[in-house]
């Protein structure tokens, strides 16, 4: 045993962190952060649903696009006609010719979650899927990955291999697409602070720095809270 395993078994155990929701602009890194969380904590983990160039990607490896998934049920342009057609900044009713698709949309979207949970005791790495929202502050752990577009656009090139132009218009698409996934199916934008417990730019600062970050914010917010003597 290492001088460091030592340390580590002599002390309190850590807290067991169950469920974290990573919500990712392009380019932040999610397709990279969500999984490697899930690995380092041993959790289940489940792609987004929303590819960032427009088609149907075949399943596979997470990455910064839209995945299989998100546009499984409805093709990407008709994803984007009809939610970009009326985003609605109120609670305004779909029109009714779509709104069973939308229905339809956000039912796919949620079964994914709630399989995941009940399939895993209530644990997991969720990325996308608008879950902060579906699931509440008071489920989980909720984590917002964003960062100034240019940087974005450097970094979401260097995970994805292609140029920076490609990843330019990689991120209009998806930021587009995965902000109309929100607003249009639960009237929320995915960059409200209220929605998360820990927002990071992570194009600041390495992302395996950013894993340990969110471990450590999630392993905090699990653990439970001393009790304060009252004063005498």
């Amino acid at each position: 045993m290492t001088p460091e395993q030592s340390d580590r078994s002599s002390g309190p155990p850590e807290p067991t962190v169950r469920l974290i929701t990573v919500s990712a602009a392009y380019g932040a890194g999610g397709s990279v952060i969500a999984p490697a969380l899930a690995d380092r904590l041993g959790l289940p983990f489940l792609q987004r649903v929303t590819t960032s160039e427009g088609h149907v990607a075949e399943p596979g490896p997470c990455d910064e696009q839209l995945s299989a998934e998100e546009v499984k049920v409805t093709p990407v342009h008709r994803l984007l006609a009809h939610f970009t057609q009326a985003m609605p900044a109120g609670p305004t009713q779909s029109p009714p010719s779509t709104h069973h698709q939308d229905e339809h949309l956000r039912g796919h979207g949620e079964a994914g979650i709630h399989r995941l949970l009940a399939e895993s005791g209530g644990g997991g790495v969720i990325l996308g899927r608008a879950a902060a929202v579906v699931l509440g502050k008071d489920c989980g752990f909720h984590v917002r990955l964003d960062g100034p577009a240019d940087r974005r656009v450097v970094q979401g090139a260097a995970i994805e291999g292609i140029s920076e132009e490609q990843a330019r218009d990689r991120l209009c698409a998806a930021d587009k697409a995965r902000t109309a996934y929100v607003r249009r199916l639960y009237r929320r934008d995915p960059a409200e602070a209220s929605l998360y417990h820990l927002m990071i730019d992570s194009t600041a600062i390495p992302l395996d720095a950013v894993i340990e970050l969110i471990v450590t914010a999630a392993r905090a917010h699990e653990a439970p809270i001393p009790v304060r003597s009252e004063a005498r």
